[in-house]
């Protein structure tokens, strides 16, 4: 028997309004009935993994350790895209053969884009 990722799952403030950020960076829609105490991005369609939203009170502080890391051939428009849509670019790099940004979310949880 093996394990298979059945979401990713962010603790934060405002489930409905993190999910919402995370869904249309993603090009995705929010599962009907989120509210800001749990939403879903990606259940009700198939998408996978699904994206989890927990309305916590408790949150980690400082950094995450785990965080996404997406892809896509138009790096400078992707960027631009995120901030437009709340997120906030911390800084780039070029190391290994990969170029990539480190961004937060709305709420401060961090992921990269790089570049194909």
């Amino acid at each position: 028997m093996t394990l298979a990722i059945a979401a990713i799952t962010f603790d934060c403030d405002n489930a409905a309004g993190l999910a919402d950020f995370w869904a249309k960076l993603l090009d995705r829609t929010v599962d009907p009935d989120g509210n800001e105490h749990f939403a879903t991005v990606g259940q009700t369609t198939g998408a996978t993994p699904t994206l989890m939203f927990l309305g916590v009170p408790d949150k980690n502080p400082g950094k995450n350790v785990i965080h996404l890391d997406l892809h896509t051939p138009d790096l400078p428009g992707q960027i631009d895209r995120a901030i437009s849509l709340g997120a906030k670019h911390i800084g780039d790099f070029d190391e290994y053969g990969v170029r990539w940004a480190t961004l937060a979310d709305p709420e401060g949880n961090l992921f990269d884009i790089a570049a194909d």
